[in-house]
């Protein structure tokens, strides 16, 4: 076997290891599988002071217990375990999870759904296997079968994407929504080096309000709220979803854009997956005119 004929079986990489991560999964003996999944509960909200590093999120003291030997655990999460918390309050609820019988190296995971399986990693296999084949088309089959199998992944994209799902899902539930005051209490600061000597500033909104049903609620705020670097101390409107405060926003109009965008790039996805499938199958057939 010469040097292209290996090169033309780089697919079973991806391939092999996306059976085995597949094969871990049906096994019961991905890392997330052996993990210990419990529910931990915030006690304490630490929020950024002004001119603090928003990088972090919001800094919570959480509260679990080790069903193992029940023993209860209090420890504080600054995003150095797991996902960053953006919206916080006393008496809110996350998934945590730890290895076997080491119940203090928790990661809080703010949404388990897809998570619990371990099939992340042989999902991102499948991925780079699709794309790694759809490029080979063009190779092997001719300019014409690529274009089609390019049409193709960005059909199967729409098909498979839930994005859409999620942004309804938010419209309706803020559609119902509470309308309160909020009020800026500080205002995160972070430099950010692009590698070449450059710098740039991002600042975010440290706002806290108080719910209808009393919940006193901090929130970290990137968008919506004009001159963030400067909006310490403004009162602002916000809206939320009485069912879960997280699910809040600064500016409704921002969030109608952000849904017109997301049925602007489905639809964009839609017409080029079809238009590239037509001009496939149609030059299969027909000379291409500037060849």
């Amino acid at each position: 076997m010469d040097l292209q004929e290996m090169l033309g079986l780089w697919w079973t990489v991806p391939a092999g290891l996306a059976l085995v991560g597949y094969a871990c999964s049906l096994a019961g003996l991905t890392r997330p599988q052996r993990a210990v999944w419990v529910t931990a509960r915030v006690v304490e909200v630490h929020p950024p002071g002004h001119g603090e590093s928003g990088r972090h999120g919001i800094p919570v003291t959480i509260v679990y217990q080790d069903p193992g030997t029940g023993r209860e655990f209090r420890l504080r999460h600054e995003n150095k375990r797991g996902d960053r918390v953006q919206v916080a309050w006393v008496g809110q609820e996350f998934p945590v999870r730890f290895p076997r019988r080491r119940p203090e190296r928790f990661s809080l995971m703010l949404g388990s759904e897809g998570r619990t399986s371990g099939t992340g990693g042989p999902n991102c296999m499948v991925i780079l296997l699709v794309l790694g084949l759809v490029v080979q088309s063009f190779f092997a089959w001719g300019w014409q079968w690529g274009l089609i199998c390019v049409g193709g992944l960005l059909l199967l994209v729409v098909a498979l994407s839930r994005d859409g799902e999620y942004v309804r899902a938010r419209a309706a539930q803020l559609a119902e929504g509470v309308t309160v005051q909020g009020r800026v209490v500080a205002v995160t600061r972070d430099v950010h080096s692009d590698g070449e000597g450059g710098e740039s500033v991002s600042h975010a909104s440290v706002v806290a309000f108080t719910t209808h049903e009393g919940v006193e609620v901090t929130a970290l705020c990137t968008q919506g709220i004009r001159n963030i670097a400067r909006s310490l101390g403004r009162d602002i409107p916000l809206r939320y979803a009485p069912a879960d405060p997280s699910l809040l926003t600064v500016d409704p109009d921002h969030e109608r854009r952000e849904r017109t965008s997301n049925i602007r790039f489905v639809a964009t996805l839609l017409v080029t997956g079809t238009a590239a499938i037509g001009v496939g199958g149609y030059c299969l057939h027909h000379p291409w005119p500037l060849t």
